[in-house]
């Protein structure tokens, strides 16, 4: 009679400990997921700026045609790669950031738009924007690297491997030279 209580307490204590593994496998995917869409609400906030951004430049540099079309292309791409895995969207979003980079390179070529007050506060919130984006991404690759943590780890991993959990993708750069310290010259 007490082997068979214990052997009843072994089990809902194990019953127990699973159910809490369980519960935080759900929690870091929600987590996770919650990081994905914080990714995704910055990223939706610099496509809608691009469009102004594009058309300000436009207007002092129309010569510069093949930059603006450039750009215009890789959002159109990152768009396109909105549905995608991280390994594709952080593709597609670092060869926006180029093209980004270039027309603000652009502009350094034109004073009268530099001192134009749309193009500055344009330039000003894709910095904010910028900040906000490498923020997101941050907290996304924490998220994930705790869910990761949980999925691979014993006695965690049995639960996950039950339950289906699997390891998910960071949001990284792919493109060595995005890596790369950048040049400074005087």
């Amino acid at each position: 009679m007490d082997v068979s209580w214990a052997l009843l307490g072994i089990l809902i204590a194990l019953a127990v400990y699973a159910i809490s593994i369980y519960n935080k496998l759900v929690k870091g995917r929600q987590m996770a997921d919650e990081g994905w869409s914080g990714i995704d609400v910055q990223l939706k906030r610099r496509s809608n700026l691009i469009p102004n951004l594009v058309e300000t430049v436009k207007g002092y540099a129309s010569h510069e045609q093949e930059t603006l079309e450039k750009v215009t292309e890789m959002r159109a791409r990152a768009a396109g790669a909105a549905t995608g895995g991280a390994a594709e969207r952080a593709q597609a979003e670092g060869d926006l950031s180029k093209a980004l980079i270039s027309l603000m390179a652009v502009a350094e070529n034109y004073p009268d738009l530099k001192a134009n007050e749309t193009f500055l506060n344009l330039q000003e919130e894709l910095s904010s924007i910028e900040d906000d984006i490498q923020m997101a991404r941050r907290y996304y690759n924490g998220t994930v690297r705790s869910q990761n943590i949980l999925v691979e780890s014993f006695p965690s991993n049995i639960v996950a491997n039950m339950f289906q959990f699997v390891k998910r993708s960071y949001f990284e750069l792919n493109n060595e030279a995005d890596r790369a310290t950048p040049e400074v010259k005087f």
